[in-house]
């Protein structure tokens, strides 16, 4: 049985009560802070999926423009541990493992001891859904100051009791990005820059020159990538729609066409090669962090709405995405280089060829390479 099934639901109801009879904290102002003593700070985004995490990265961003001397620490869930690792804001990973057989002894010893080192500011940023585990997490941080948003509030309870600073967050149809940082803002802390971020280090970004050189990418032609996966099928615009992309800057502007799939998306990374006509360097089965250094080599990428997306974005990538059933307003990578093209009735395949075309052109006649290669106006 799952916490949602409504035979549960009541349990939960009554278990979430006890906790805030036992475990609340009596709320304070953000005028009642020492801020002279916030020396460590954690920070807890575990709970959400590869998109979910890079688009709160802002928020990593506005502490240290806030605390530059500061130990921050970043508790992730692992999937995504790869994307935090290395970022220029965070001085220290805590990897928080999602499935219970990869716990053991020694992993779970080492986590509780590096969890309980002492930590003056935690931070859980919870946004579209509210995790419990991020809750106790921060809370057995020891951190005398939790931070987290006053809405979504956990199933029977009269507020968010874990944290003692209560970030007033709307459940408003504003970016993702945007309530994140509503959380710090609370306490007077924001960044400027609300781009996505993931560090790649040189090494990896030559591992990945040298690949697509190896793979007989000629990097002195226009190099786009097509990403048709998506987990979901209703996040997916047609195969034979990218193949007309790809043959479309193959013709038009002599690009070379790199094709990525990943799990379990075989058949359609296929039904792609089905379609187009040009020919294309097929990339498959690379870890996150060389998919990462791949796409930073790209001038372009044409993808549907998917982590990947975020990915592509945290690296700099020029990037257009198609949204179907997902409202891109809230959920797109910010910053110049990602454009998105919303589809119709939350339907993908309203989205036109020539749409993604247009949209892809307005974004590498911006850049000097398309201006210099391809002799735009």
């Amino acid at each position: 049985m799952r916490w949602c099934d409504p035979v549960v639901l009541p349990l939960k109801r009554k278990s979430l009560q006890f906790l805030e009879r036992c475990f609340g904290k009596g709320e304070i102002s953000p005028q009642e802070i020492n801020f002279d003593v916030i020396q460590r700070i954690l920070v807890v985004r575990q709970h959400d999926q590869l998109g979910d995490f890079l688009l709160s990265t802002p928020v990593l961003r506005a502490l240290r423009e806030r605390f530059p001397d500061a130990h921050i620490t970043l508790v992730v869930r692992e999937y995504t541990s790869a994307a935090a690792l290395h970022n220029q804001y965070i001085d220290d990973v805590l990897v928080f493992y999602e499935v219970g057989y990869r716990w053991n002894w020694k992993r779970l010893r080492y986590f509780w001891q590096r969890l309980r080192k002492g930590f003056d500011l935690a931070i859980v940023l919870n946004t579209v859904s509210h995790s419990l585990t991020s809750d106790l997490l921060a809370y057995f941080s020891r951190a005398p100051y939790i931070l987290g948003p006053s809405f979504p509030v956990l199933p029977g309870t009269s507020h968010n009791f874990f944290y003692n600073l209560l970030a007033p967050v709307q459940n408003d149809d504003r970016h993702q990005s945007e309530k994140n940082l509503d959380i710090v803002r609370y306490l007077g802390m924001s960044t400027s820059d609300l781009s996505e971020n993931m560090h790649l280090l040189p090494q990896e970004k030559e591992w990945a020159k040298e690949y697509l050189q190896n793979a007989g990418v000629a990097f002195s032609r226009l190099l786009v990538g097509l990403h048709p996966g998506a987990g979901k099928p209703g996040n997916r615009w047609s195969a034979a729609n990218f193949a007309r992309v790809g043959d479309y800057f193959a013709k038009q502007y002599g690009a070379e066409i790199v094709l990525f799939y990943g799990p379990k998306e075989l058949k359609l990374a296929e039904l792609v090669q089905k379609h187009i006509h040009a020919s294309v360097h097929v990339i498959a089965g690379l870890n996150l962090r060389r998919l990462a250094a791949i796409f930073s080599q790209l001038n372009l990428l044409i993808c549907n709405d998917t982590g990947t997306t975020h990915l592509a974005a945290a690296v700099g990538t020029p990037l257009v995405a198609i949204f179907g059933p997902t409202d891109a307003r809230q959920w797109k990578p910010l910053g110049k280089n990602c454009v998105a093209v919303q589809g119709q009735n939350g339907v993908c395949d309203t989205v036109s060829v020539q749409e993604v075309i247009l949209a892809a052109e307005r974004l590498l006649q911006e850049t000097s390479f398309l201006n210099k290669i391809c002799k735009l106006d």
